[in-house]
């Protein structure tokens, strides 16, 4: 069964092990940002931070609210960034990740455009760049170890299992407490479901998270890109006709010349 991990708001304390965790095991380096989000425009991942803490401030149902969401790759279970990938670097394995091959990727950035979260990033600093983005752990999985952010999670927030028995285990939590969730588990079926879930005290649109569909956008971008070899193929029979048309006329402005030229002869 497809790995996933369930996110709670209500148990997030905010400390950023998680952040701390990825960063360590992935041995990125360390950034300065101050672009910290705001409640329209959570803060975004950057090349070499893969996961982000976004802290909004807000209230509902009368009451003042401080609410944490953990922001990396969702790991869709149909990725349009995969789909819209002309070269096969990006993969959606059986397990659960979105793997990245930079071996094949030719830089093209359509996974960026595709994406429904915004979330791979291009190394805009370097010489020869890449996407890069959130791996859930596909190592460590592969290993039979759980991802970085979750085994450092110090209050239970992260919970890293089965798919559906994550989904039948948030639906238990809504029940029991209604009044301390929303009853949504987003990721459950938006974009044909995602890898990672959450739940929330608080609507999710009002901590950015984006509004979508159940169905999944892949159905887009494969109309799309299926559209690319018939529309090339229309492109290269509209240009060799064209260049046919120019040779054709060429020709015959050389013959009308030389005709010309021998009539003048003959007059000569």
């Amino acid at each position: 069964m497809a790995k996933a991990v369930l996110y709670d708001a209500t148990k997030c304390i905010g400390c950023r092990a998680c952040q701390v965790a990825c960063k360590q095991w992935n041995e990125l380096p360390a950034e300065v940002t101050t672009n910290q989000g705001t409640y329209e425009n959570p803060p975004k991942m950057s090349a070499y931070t893969f996961t982000k803490i976004h802290f909004t401030e807000l209230e509902h149902d009368g009451k003042f609210q401080w609410v944490f969401a953990k922001l990396q790759c969702m790991h869709c279970e149909h990725p349009a960034c995969a789909t819209a990938c002309i070269v096969g670097a990006l993969v959606k394995t059986a397990d659960g990740p979105v793997i990245y091959d930079d071996r094949k990727c030719i830089g093209c950035r359509y996974c960026m455009v595709a994406c429904p979260f915004g979330v791979p990033n291009f190394e805009w600093d370097k010489p020869i760049p890449w996407i890069r983005k959130c791996t859930f752990c596909a190592d460590r999985q592969g290993g039979g170890l759980k991802p970085a952010c979750v085994t450092t999670c110090p209050t239970g927030a992260l919970e890293f299992g089965d798919r559906e028995e994550l989904i039948a285990e948030g639906r238990r939590r809504i029940a029991a407490t209604p009044d301390k969730y929303v009853d949504h588990i987003y990721g459950e079926k938006e974009v044909g479901g995602t890898s990672w879930m959450y739940l929330s005290p608080v609507p999710f649109e009002k901590l950015g998270f984006p509004t979508l569909r159940s169905e999944p956008v892949t159905i887009n971008t494969e109309r799309a890109m299926g559209a690319v070899p018939p529309v090339l193929l229309g492109v290269a029979a509209a240009m060799s006709g064209f260049y046919w048309l120019f040779k054709r006329r060429e020709k015959i402005s050389q013959a009308e010349a030389g005709d010309e030229e021998k009539q003048g002869e003959k007059v000569k």
